[in-house]
């Protein structure tokens, strides 16, 4: 299809129930079936047979490409038809066979996918999750309900994220990693049950953090998932030593919120 049409273009074979909402230049290809509480904002492109239902609201200039089942019915058994939303930013790309479900009662009834979002193929996005922006979810990885990712995480291929398991900005987890514990700010997390196994020196540098930010970031990090004293100590003393960055100050408030175990190295203490 053409790109950035002004009128909106619904292919003969889709089905748009009565009531959907499409904006300007929204381009619904072959065998696709938008539900009538679906909003599609300016410039949407369903690419053929996307299949979009319940109370969902997708962002301007997104794409979605075939088989994708956004908004169905959540896989939670809890559920039991209350109107919930689901909520997809601007400029996503949402690929073939990804399920991106709405949330639940027991989740505040909302699940949100942020702004300029890569989902690949075979993703699944499940109730009650908040995705942040600029996110990217590799083949075959799930966010299990009330999952949460800060902006700019990056997710390898075939990655299993826990329910109610919290990701903070700029992490990045390694594929084929199964993750139950809360991965740090700016953390770097793999394997089965997934450890931390450093900072994404690369992510940060690539996004213009600058060589003094990151130094004092290491060290702070080292003296996170060292061994001596409680881990609650360890982030007590780094937050009062490097008083000065944003950055230790986001990784130690992360980790005094949590409500989870947070995901360390391998021989790092845990204690509280």
């Amino acid at each position: 299809m053409s790109k950035q049409l002004d009128s909106t273009v619904i292919h003969p074979t889709a089905i748009v129930e009565a009531g959907a909402q499409l904006g300007v230049g929204v381009q619904i290809g072959p065998y696709c079936i938008i539900g009538s509480e679906v909003i599609l904002k300016d410039h949407v492109e369903l690419v053929s047979h996307v299949s979009i239902a319940g109370n969902t609201e997708v962002g301007s200039k997104s794409k979605i490409f075939p088989f994708a089942s956004i908004g169905h019915q959540p896989q939670d058994l809890k559920y039991h038809g209350e109107p919930s939303r689901l909520i997809i930013g601007d400029n996503c790309t949402i690929r073939e066979n990804a399920t991106l479900n709405p949330g639940t009662e027991g989740g505040g009834l909302l699940t949100q996918v942020g702004d300029n979002c890569l989902l690949m193929a075979g993703t699944h996005v499940a109730h009650d999750c908040i995705v942040g922006n600029n996110v990217i979810m590799a083949n075959l990885s799930g966010l299990a309900g009330h999952c949460v990712t800060g902006d700019f995480v990056t997710i390898g291929g075939m990655v299993v994220v826990h329910q109610f398991v919290r990701i903070g900005s700029h992490a990045f987890i390694g594929a084929h990693s199964m993750v139950d514990s809360d991965v740090i700010p700016y953390g770097m997390a793999m394997g089965n049950r997934a450890k931390l196994s450093g900072l994404n020196i690369v992510g940060l540098k690539r996004r213009g953090f600058n060589r003094d930010e990151i130094h004092t970031l290491r060290a702070a990090y080292r003296m996170f998932s060292s061994s001596e004293g409680t881990l609650r100590e360890r982030v007590d003393d780094a937050k009062s030593l490097f008083s000065g960055s944003d950055l230790v100050r986001e990784v130690a408030e992360f980790i005094s919120s949590a409500e989870r175990a947070i995901c360390l190295p391998r021989n790092s203490n845990n204690g509280q």
